[in-house]
Formats: C-alpha cells, structure tokens, sequence
C-alpha cells in the first residue's frame, strides 16, 4: 500500500507484459519431501540465538502457490530428433515434479518472481539437453536440479546487482501472492520466508545467502551444499556461520504468532481507511521504520522514514487520503502472511507488509511496494 498521489505514466516492456500472460496457479502442497527438523512438534531452525521458524520461515503456505512460472517449453524447441518421447517425456515429468522446490529456493535467494522464471527456464535448458538420448542417467534428479538452480541463480547476481545501482528509491523483494487457508496446517508446511527477512537476506553476499537457504531453510547438510556451490565443506561452514551471525544481528529472535499479525493488520487496514490518526499511532511502535518502494513508477518516499509519530502522518497525510478514494483495501497473504493489498480501478496498485513485534503486538515495520513491475503478479 504506497504512500503516493500520482502514478507516473511509464510503458511496461514487452517482456513485462509477456509474463504478465504466464499467471499459473500451481499447487499449494511442496513435492520436496525434505522436512526441516522438527522440535516439540513445531518445526523449529536455530540461527545461532535466533529462532528463523519462529521469526521469518512460514511452514504453512507454498512460496509458489501463484506464481508467473509456466513450466518447461514446448519439448519441439529444445529436444533433438534422436530423443524418445518417453525420455522427454520422462525428463518434463521430473522438472515438473521439483519444480516448486526450485522456485521457493531461487526466489529465496534473489527476492524476483520475474529472474526467479528465467533461472527455472535455464535450468529446464540444462537439464533437457543431458536426457536426450536417454542414456545419462542421474542418480538423484533433485540434487542435480538444485545444483543448477543455485549456480544460475548465483550467476545471475552480478546483472541484478548492475540493476539495483541505477534503482531509483529503496529495493524491496517482489512481493508474492499467497492464499489465505489456515496458516495453522502444518499439513501444508513448505519453505516461505518472510518478507522482513528476505530483506535481510537481500544484504548477505551471494555465497552466504545461497548456503543460508539451503541449509536453514531447506535443510541441507554443509557437506550436500558444498558440491552445490563449487566449495570445500569447510568453508560452507564458514559461510553459514558468517551468514547466520548477519541474520542473528539484524533480526528479532522471535516472529509473531500468525494469529497476532492477522488481528494487528486488520486494525492497521480499518485505521489506514478511516486514516485514523490516533489509531494508527497506538499499532505503531515508537522506533517503527517505513520503506517504501516504487521503483520511481509512483510518487513515494525515497529514503526509509523512521518514527511512529513522521510514519502515521505520512499515512494519514493529504495526499494519501486523497489517493485513497479510489482504492479498495483489502485483506490478503504475501509471502505467506497476513497484508494489505491495494487496487484501484480493478488493476493492483500496492501491498503493504507489517512486521510485528511478538511481545508489544506493535508494528516495528512496513514493507509497501507500489512499483507496477512487482504487482503483476497479483490477480483481483
């Protein structure tokens, strides 16, 4: 939900609108039967002192439950005229298989549904190719799978890094459309961090992000990721606990319970309507940190603003509620917690991500992203 008064009139790329046609919506159950560890019945990760299940990693809904992913090409287009179609056949079943798996990492690791696609359509190139004729056989698909979606994912890093310096306003992570069943089935756990802490994530080095995830998200063994990554397993234990510290540093050691952040975001979605001065000022914590992302595709702050008192007039200033006569806020999931998402006129026109502090049910932060390019995957 961005604090903004006027889109300013840009022309999405052709690229952009291609995959604005590629919406799927794909299972919400996880076909990785990797399971984090689990504790007391709770799914449970340690980061040195910092709880991650507890503060950034929702279990309970799939990362890629809608997602701009539309799957391998036509096989015409990539197999040989000497592969089978049982081979190919075969082949696309086996991608298709761990092909949520493949977009919770690689969306964990670079905060884009857009790079995050075209890292899965390399993969898909990599891996047709090597099942042709039917004769490399692999033991473990899923590891080689990953191998590939990791190192293109690492590859890619310097183009979004390039990208990023030229960005105009603060960066934030793609936000991703969840559902909004029970949060509280653990039946349909799979690998979701949150958005604050794929913020965080986002100021890891390449290296430590990409061990973080595997191996306190996806529970993989330093010795599983250190093939993976091209390193000994020494120093992907050196890059965990350097990554693990970094995280442990920047975040709460708690998350609030998904019941808390749906009550706290109905009271801030009923007072950002009413632009309730008073009401918004008691959801505030006193040191809360408002970031704002448009992309300079819409008016909206350029810099962090910090402090309830400077955040809750800048959401209840002229020039919001002017704006938000034509909106109509709602209740929604992002990233598998409770938000508000925004549209005007039909089209989507911002979400806006709180997080909580657990112990004061305060908001400590908002995450709002208004940049078109980020919301075209969101559907009325």
């Amino acid at each position: 939900m961005p604090a903004s008064s006027t889109a300013i009139v840009a022309t999405t790329s052709t690229a952009r609108r291609w995959r604005a046609h590629r919406l799927v919506v794909l299972s919400s159950t996880s076909v990785s039967s990797r399971r984090p560890r689990q504790c007391g019945g709770a799914y449970e990760r340690r980061v040195g002192a910092v709880n991650v299940t507890a503060c950034d990693v929702d279990h309970t809904r799939s990362p890629c439950h809608i997602s701009r992913c539309a799957g391998p090409p036509k096989l015409d287009t990539v197999r040989g005229g000497d592969v089978t179609d049982a081979a190919a056949d075969t082949a696309t079943e086996t991608f298709a298989e761990h092909r949520d798996l493949l977009f919770a990492l690689v969306y964990n690791l670079l905060g884009s549904i857009a790079d995050t696609e075209d890292v899965l359509q390399e993969t898909w190139l990599s891996w047709m190719p090597r099942q042709r004729r039917g004769t490399d056989e692999i033991a473990n698909p899923r590891a080689y799978l990953v191998r590939i979606a990791v190192n293109a994912a690492l590859a890619r890093q310097s183009d979004i890094a390039r990208r990023r310096e030229t960005y105009i306003g603060p960066w934030l992570p793609e936000p991703l459309l969840t559902d909004d069943a029970d949060t509280a089935d653990a039946a349909l756990r799979t690998e979701a961090v949150s958005m604050a802490m794929l913020v965080v994530l986002q100021t890891l080095t390449p290296l430590e992000r990409a061990v973080f995830v595997l191996n306190e998200v996806f529970g993989y063994r330093h010795a599983e990721i250190a093939p993976m990554i091209g390193r000994e397993a020494a120093a992907v234990r050196q890059l965990a606990h350097r990554a693990r510290s970094h995280v442990q540093a920047r975040r709460p050691r708690f998350r609030a319970d998904p019941v808390v952040q749906r009550r706290v975001t109905e009271r801030f979605l009923d007072a950002q309507r009413g632009s309730d001065l008073s009401a918004l000022m008691d959801l505030l914590a006193p040191d809360v940190i408002f970031h704002s992302d448009g992309g300079g595709r819409i008016r909206t702050a350029l810099r962090p603003i910090e402090g309830a008192a400077k955040v809750a007039r800048l959401l209840t200033g002229p020039g919001v509620r002017s704006t938000m006569v034509d909106l109509d806020l709602r209740l929604g999931h992002i990233n598998g917690e409770p938000a508000v998402v925004c549209f005007r006129r039909g089209e989507p026109y911002g979400v806006g991500v709180l997080d909580i502090d657990p112990e004061t049910e305060r908001i400590r932060c908002i995450y709002t992203i208004g940049n078109p390019d980020k919301l075209i995957g969101m559907a009325r």
